[in-house]
């Protein structure tokens, strides 16, 4: 047998109020003394009543949800960059339903799709790097976008949190010209990609900035194995290897050892992100710290406002910050 269905009118009824104030305690409407509210929360937990909350997200035109389209949670980067956003949304009463696309322009659109369907409240969105048509549906709707980390080059106007990451590579470039580095190469995700693009502006112009020309970049994925294949690609290994994140690097430093060369003693290794366990690595990589967290917590807080006003936000860059460890060394041989 079911369980009985507690209504909003039996809460009254047990409170001694009326429907309407149970109602304005329940949907945090407009403001009521706190002698009645006390009454109708007693009243709510003697009976054990659970608010449909899809039910009156409906009559609202709400649901209560909010999408996040992300290329790979398996990456930490992205998954704590979605933490961050969730602590938040949860905070402000919202769930946040995750969709992961694999770095799959198919998948991406199906979850797009998927979650226009549920009829979600906004959405955050980290792309697989291709132009998506299917947002143009979401604001069509008037859904609420924010873009994480990946933005398009459009032409919209367009709401966004993203990292310094032209800034974080010169950053990153400068330090290892000074120390002593003259031979580049630059392992990076797909040209496709925001955050690629401008990594490998940042890469070119600290190097031309010093006067080096001698670099050369190889485009693949975000991903370990990437960084393996295309250190596997190379006809010759440079005084250092600039990797554009730090899964590249892991993989770059692994095939590296695999061939026989020795990290940072032949060749200095960096990343970018400062992922959890960069630190922990052997070598521990220098890097690029993001503020993995505080990208995803500015990016739900701008959908939210958003969400509210029906208004777009404008951009957020967030700074970045260089980490030394010990995958790099200090170049001493001048004639190399």
């Amino acid at each position: 047998m079911k369980d009985k269905k507690i209504t909003i009118k039996e809460i009254a009824k047990e409170a001694g109020v009326s429907i309407s104030t149970v109602s304005r305690v329940i949907n945090s409407t407009t403001p009521v003394s706190e002698p009645l509210k006390t009454r109708v929360i007693e009243a709510i937990k003697k009976l054990g009543y659970t608010p449909d909350h899809i039910a009156r997200g409906l009559r609202k035109g709400q649901t209560g949800v909010v999408g996040f389209v992300l290329p790979d949670i398996s990456n930490p980067f992205f998954a704590t960059a979605a933490r961050g956003a969730e602590d938040f949304l949860r905070c402000k009463g919202y769930v946040l339903m995750f969709c992961d696309s694999d770095q799959n322009e198919l998948q991406e659109t199906e979850a797009l799709k998927m979650l226009l369907s549920r009829r979600v409240d906004g959405l955050l969105f980290t792309g697989t790097g291709s132009y998506n048509k299917l947002i143009d549906q979401y604001r069509e709707r008037q859904i609420p976008v924010v873009f994480l980390d990946r933005i398009y080059n459009s032409g919209h106007n367009i709401s966004y949190v993203v990292a310094d990451n032209i800034g974080g590579m010169r950053k990153l470039v400068d330090y290892l010209v000074k120390t002593g580095h003259k031979r580049f190469t630059l392992l990076n995700g797909n040209k496709q990609v925001h955050t690629a693009q401008d990594r490998y502006v940042g890469f070119t112009e600290s190097l031309e900035s010093h006067g080096i020309k001698n670099y050369t970049v190889v485009f693949g994925e975000f991903t370990y194995e990437s960084g393996k294949s295309m250190v596997r690609s190379l006809t010759s290994i440079p005084d250092a290897i600039v990797c554009g994140n730090d899964l590249i690097a892991y993989g770059a430093i692994e095939e590296l050892e695999l061939m026989g060369y020795r990290v940072p003693e032949d060749v200095s290794v960096t990343g970018f992100d400062d992922i959890p366990f960069s630190k922990h690595y052997k070598p521990p990589l220098t890097t690029v710290k993001q503020p993995a967290y505080e990208m995803g917590k500015k990016a739900a807080e701008m959908l939210l406002k958003m969400m509210k006003t029906r208004k777009n936000r404008r951009g957020v860059v967030l700074e970045t910050q260089l980490v030394v460890r010990s995958s790099t060394n200090v170049r001493r041989d001048e004639g190399k």
